[in-house]
């Protein structure tokens, strides 16, 4: 298949199913319900495992073992944005019926800003091979960081978009429902979801210097490289509320995700001496997420089930 051909095919689903989230299914403002949530997940990544299978059949069994590989580390990486997505609702209090919105509006920027990310990384590393050996450095050592980096050492108050949005307009100072800007006293004003959206887009371009060199060492192919990091963020905002409330218990998840940047930096340097089969990392990274999951939850089982019962 054509690949202007496909990027319209992918472009025209993404535009239609962003369509149907929020003017007809939240139209109306409101927290979604954890069977919503799950629904829209089950939806998104069915979406992006049919895509794969596209892929697969167009263009063969490699490039469809790189999409799904791609797909399942930015998709893995993605999820570390919902512990901080949660920080950040909770510091500025914003009313859950309100974080539908912002969260789309922060996907849709992050969309423009991970293809400007992408076309540019591809253009570097075709004019400079030299770069894949910078980016497989900086993804061990961003390994080293998430693994001694702690969620809670990050300050929403501290970002410098948050301090630039309030100096550049006049903030009401509570919300006006979910809208983004209100006139009073013949003076636009900004309520504080500008100022959240703010933060919420600087952490996701935080989150992308991360996670898109990632999915470099697993191809260069544009196309991949792209569709299957537009895939794993699309379903971040109906994850988030899936996962909001239970987010927490993955306690072992930041180690298995910092254990899956470190493999792919090395597999980043080694790649001109020895070239890790893509198979054989799409099983590394599915055994270091889903093995990270499990212990979580089976830790957090026994500590549930090790606390002992009062008697009254």
């Amino acid at each position: 298949m054509n690949t202007v051909i496909a990027l319209s095919i992918f472009h025209l689903f993404i535009f239609i199913m962003l369509a149907l989230d929020l003017g007809l299914f939240n139209k109306k403002a409101h927290k979604p319900t954890l069977k919503e949530a799950l629904i829209w997940s089950a939806i998104w990544i069915s979406s992006g495992l049919i895509f794969n299978g596209i892929v697969y059949y167009f263009q063969g069994s490699q490039k469809g073992m790189e999409f799904l590989t791609g797909y399942l580390i930015e998709k893995s990486l993605s999820v570390d944005n919902i512990f901080v997505f949660v920080l950040i609702f909770s510091y500025f209090s914003v009313p859950s019926e309100y974080q539908h919105k912002v969260l789309f509006w922060g996907i849709i920027g992050a969309l423009f800003m991970r293809a400007g990310f992408i076309l540019l990384g591809t253009m570097l590393i075709k004019k400079f091979h030299f770069i894949l050996y910078i980016f497989g450095i900086f993804l061990v050592y961003g390994g080293y960081k998430m693994m001694f980096h702690s969620d809670n050492e990050i300050d929403p108050s501290k970002n410098p978009f948050l301090k630039l949005c309030r100096k550049l307009f006049p903030v009401t100072d509570s919300c006006r429902g979910s809208n983004f800007f209100v006139r009073e006293n013949n003076i636009l004003k900004v309520t504080p979801l500008i100022p959240v959206l703010a933060v919420v887009e600087s952490t996701d371009l935080i989150f992308a210097i991360d996670s898109i060199p990632a999915i470099f060492a697993i191809t260069q192919d544009a196309f991949i490289v792209y569709t299957s990091n537009i895939f794993a963020i699309l379903g971040l905002r109906s994850l988030y509320f899936a996962l909001g409330d239970i987010i927490e218990k993955f306690t072992c998840l930041k180690y298995g995700l910092s254990k899956v940047l470190a493999f792919i930096g090395i597999k980043m340097l080694i790649m001109d001496i020895y070239k890790i089969p893509t198979v054989f990392s799409l099983i590394v990274v599915a055994v270091l997420i889903f093995g990270s999951i499990f212990i979580s939850l089976f830790m957090n089982g026994k500590t549930k089930s090790a606390q002992p019962v009062l008697s009254e």
